[in-house]
């Protein structure tokens, strides 16, 4: 079975569900993780600039090219390939502050759509993708376009936001009528492969071990439609 997962930005597909696909690529399944914001910009300023500033890193240094590493490293981890789309992050679309992040996508920003053509072609029999917990723009967008292409589909909850908010509620494109499912999950793997990301600890947990410790109990639940569902009980056993 081919397993695309579509994740928003270099580690949240590690951070919310890194462990189901480790269990998908161990089962021999072909595991695809495919990144929608991965594009370098030459001479970042203001926001975008700061973002990377904050995390103790130069302007000189190309800081997607670095994340790209560190989701190389990740995804050796988890058995699985992993697919760079060359999308900007919302910094570079005009939103400015880390508030403005989470303050509902722009008018005009239909970036969606951008998303909806580079997955158009990927070929993939189930399919993961998040609920846009937390409210990032970005993650919106991805959720707006996935559920645009009506595809068999496993929701993740957004990691780390789903620890800081545990009953935040989706994003408004998901779809209705789903339904919780786990499958077998590596999770020791997923902390192994989130520590890869280093440039983002510090940031989202205040370090590895800290990573570490919050993710140790956060097992990942998944929202499933009645396509989805099934395909992954014909080549899983559910843990639940």
């Amino acid at each position: 079975m081919r397993v695309v997962a579509v994740s928003p930005h270099l580690d949240d597909a590690a951070f919310s569900v890194g462990g189901t696909l480790a269990a998908l690529a161990d089962a021999g399944h072909e595991v695809t993780v495919a990144t929608c914001f991965t594009r370098s910009v030459p001479d970042p300023a203001g926001f975008a600039l700061a973002c990377q500033l904050d995390k103790g890193l130069p302007a000189d240094v190309d800081y997607m090219a670095l994340r790209r590493d560190e989701d190389a490293a990740a995804m050796a981890v988890l058995g699985a390939d992993s697919l760079h789309l060359d999308l900007p992050e919302a910094p570079h679309r005009g939103y400015t502050s880390a508030p403005d992040l989470f303050a509902g996508v722009h008018d005009g920003d239909g970036v969606w759509r951008s998303v909806c053509g580079a997955l158009a072609d990927v070929p993939g029999d189930l399919w993961l993708a998040p609920q846009a917990l937390g409210g990032h723009v970005d993650h919106l967008q991805v959720l707006r376009a996935v559920a645009a292409l009506d595809r068999p589909v496993l929701w993740w909850r957004d990691s780390p936001y789903v620890l800081r908010e545990p009953h935040a509620a989706p994003g408004p494109d998901l779809p209705a009528g789903l339904t919780p499912l786990e499958l077998p999950q590596d999770l020791d793997r997923r902390a192994d492969a989130c520590a890869c990301y280093a440039t983002q600890l510090g940031f989202q947990f205040g370090g590895p071990e800290q990573m570490r410790a919050a993710l140790a109990g956060l097992p990942e639940v998944l929202l499933a439609d009645t396509r989805a569902r099934e395909l992954a009980g014909s080549v899983v056993s559910p843990a639940r």
